[in-house]
């Protein structure tokens, strides 16, 4: 059996920037544990996997998502990245892409000018209690933490977000999937900065998480008092998200460039 597989930069313009992601193209739905398989044998932050939609008139393609340990509700990148390879490979000709996915709803990506424009849920996150020990698993001290799907650490500012330095073996009991860190940016055109860390070390720092920017977006745009912004993840490799509130929905834009094309022998 041969299966289609992109790996795609994106949330950038450039080759070796943003965040890889695979995609496999599917014609029917593979076991979990194979797509679990194949997205540890990736070695990525997340695979997606997409199938056809043969019998629902609301949706033209199913998703789902893989990081290298487990099967994910959403992810924003390999949405991005399986937008692309919809549009650049498969011939697809309209204008927006609507995509079922498992755990998350129906998702839109519409083209937008030069830009992809993922269509999300907006996740508002909630104040709770700093956990034991996260000044010192973050070697940083938060000002405020609240939680969505992961920890939302609102930090001092863009330094304390660039000096962050996880340790892992103090993430190991947290009941979510990772934190994220955040202030605004120290450039005025940009509105927030960002990073994300899964709690498991063997994933480590995510490059640039669509996903993160749910709860950023509705934080951010009741602190700063407004409903589009600027945002970059200033991981090693960076990436630029277009970020809009509307609502219980998010717009996040981005682009994407292709970095190989290949098959899967399985």
């Amino acid at each position: 059996m041969k299966i289609p597989i992109y790996q795609i930069d994106a949330f950038t313009n450039n080759l070796f920037g943003g965040n890889p992601a695979a995609v496999c193209q599917l014609e029917t739905w593979l076991p979990n544990d194979a797509m679990l398989a194949i997205a540890a044998e990736n070695n990525l932050a997340e695979t997606a996997f997409f199938v056809p939609s043969t019998n629902d008139p609301n949706a033209d393609f199913e998703i789902t998502w893989f990081t290298p340990a487990y099967e994910i509700d959403l992810c924003g990148h390999a949405t991005l990245a399986t937008a692309h390879v919809i549009w650049q490979y498969l011939g697809y000709s309209k204008d927006e892409i609507r995509l079922r996915s498992r755990q998350s709803g129906d998702l839109v990506v519409r083209k937008s000018g030069q830009y992809m424009e993922l269509d999300f849920p907006s996740r508002p996150p909630q104040p709770v209690d700093t956990p034991p020990d996260f000044e010192a698993a973050l070697g940083v001290k938060p000002v405020k933490v609240l939680k969505a799907r992961e920890y939302v650490v609102v930090l001092e500012n863009e330094t304390a977000v660039r000096q962050a330095k996880p340790n892992y073996t103090l993430f190991a009991d947290l009941d979510t999937i990772g934190v994220v860190i955040t202030a605004q940016g120290d450039d005025s055109a940009v509105d927030f900065v960002s990073r994300c860390f899964d709690k498991l070390e063997e994933i480590g720092e995510d490059p640039v998480t669509g996903s993160a920017h749910c709860y950023l977006i509705p934080y951010w745009a009741n602190i700063l008092q407004k409903d589009q912004f600027l945002a970059h993840q200033i991981s090693q490799r960076g990436g630029e998200l277009h970020c809009k509130l509307l609502g219980d929905r998010v717009r996040i834009a981005g682009q994407a460039v292709t970095y190989l094309v290949g098959e899967i022998h399985l």
